[in-house]
């Protein structure tokens, strides 16, 4: 038997690594595209990679899409050269090189950009995001609906409608919600009353919400928890604000009726103490805003843990709506997505001319598509010919003059 002697003396010659930086692959270009679509304004972001490639991403944060542009330029500056393939890489060098990390807008500016390196590597490799995220767990991915409930007998022909339509989940907006003087005392009473009319017409076969839009003190909260008889209700959504989550452990003490938390929520941190405490039961963040697919899936994990399951929160165009269906495709703990598309919504945030192929519906669910990427396309001549001016939120007051939440 032979053996050769390995010369220590002269260099080695590097062998090429798989996963090493690919110049096609690198960020050409991070733009951010603001466009009115509908009634509001949406704040897209487009990677371009050396080799023409271009993935899409949306930011979430309505209203302050300013804000959020001038942070997507800082970022394109040092992630431009960077290979678009490296999404987790990225995402921790854009978060944790700001000092003053984390905020509201700035991890909306990267749920964009993560969204759209996921678009991108999809369609570098030809398969949908799902396939990245682990593979589907459903084939559908069934929605909540929502409507006003100013009037009972047109909230009753509503959810009649929607029902009839195969929906199995209805959201309802509290009374008074689009009045710029907002009485909570008057909205909860008349609120009530449809919610109770609504569960004595349909019964149990359907599952009723309420989105609370954190109008409300815990206090009024009770009160409305109080007018309802039991099993009226199967989730209150965001009643106050999220920053005090005391505030939550105290209000979870005045009522039994679970909480769907989660739509403010810029990261993992923030969703902690909601999560361990069993602050919520329904987890609603928002793909745009928590940090796009790289944070969404471990909040998804960590909730999973906990047997709380998702209710995402998608009340934006295309991009939000595709990246949410993939991503409720692929995780386990998964009750209903957001839609703002049925019988009796539509916003028009889904404009065709703009985006002529998008995340499609089969009655109340959502068609997981199997197309690389996202599964959408968008006509930029479209997109950038669309008017753009600042949508403000609406800024509420109570009857006495004080200012309150919107």
């Amino acid at each position: 038997m032979s053996t050769t002697t390995k010369d220590l003396t002269k260099p080695e010659t590097a062998t090429p690594r798989r996963g090493c930086a690919n110049l096609d692959a690198r960020i050409a270009a991070i733009e951010p595209i603001q466009a009115r679509v509908g009634g509001r304004n949406q704040l897209l972001v487009r990677v371009e990679t050396e080799d023409g490639l271009v993935g899409w991403g949306e930011s979430g944060l309505s209203s302050r899409e300013v804000a959020v542009s001038e942070v997507v330029k800082n970022f394109e500056g040092f992630l431009r050269g960077k290979d678009s393939r490296q999404i987790g890489r990225i995402w921790q060098e854009a978060y944790r090189s700001q000092y003053f990390e984390g905020g509201r807008i700035i991890t909306a500016a990267m749920s964009a950009i993560d969204i759209a390196l996921y678009d991108l590597l999809g369609k570098r490799l030809g398969v949908p995001v799902y396939q990245l995220l682990g593979g589907k767990q459903r084939d559908m991915v069934p929605t909540f609906a929502s409507f006003m409930a100013d009037e009972i007998e047109q909230s009753l022909a509503d959810t009649r409608t929607l029902i009839d339509a195969g929906w199995d989940c209805v959201r309802i907006y509290p009374s008074g919600f689009e009045n710029t003087i907002f009485n909570p005392r008057a909205s909860l009473q008349r609120t009530a009353e449809t919610l109770i009319r609504l569960r004595e017409t349909f019964g149990h076969s359907i599952c009723i919400g309420i989105d609370l839009h954190h109008r409300y003190t815990p206090a009024e909260i009770a009160s409305l928890s109080n007018m309802l008889p039991r099993g009226t209700l199967d989730f209150l959504e965001e009643p106050i604000r999220s920053e005090s989550p005391e505030a939550y452990e105290m209000l979870r003490t005045m009522t039994d009726i679970p909480f769907a938390i989660g739509e403010e929520f810029s990261s993992k941190w923030q969703a902690a103490p909601f999560i361990e405490k069993g602050l919520t039961q329904y987890m609603r963040f928002d793909i745009s805003n928590i940090g796009g697919f790289t944070e969404a899936m471990k909040v998804a994990g960590w909730c999973e843990r906990h047997y709380i399951d998702l209710m995402p929160h998608n009340p934006l165009g295309p991009v939000c709506t595709a990246a949410s269906v993939h991503m409720s495709a692929a995780v386990a703990n998964f009750s209903w997505l957001e839609t703002r598309q049925s019988p009796v919504e539509n916003l028009g945030f889904h404009n065709r001319d703009i985006f002529p192929v998008q995340a499609e519906m089969d009655g109340p669910c959502y068609i997981v598509s199997d197309a690389p990427g996202l599964g959408i396309e968008i006509n930029e001549a479209a997109l950038r010919a669309s008017d753009v001016g600042h949508v403000e939120c609406p800024h509420l007051s109570r009857p006495d003059g004080s200012v309150t939440n919107w």
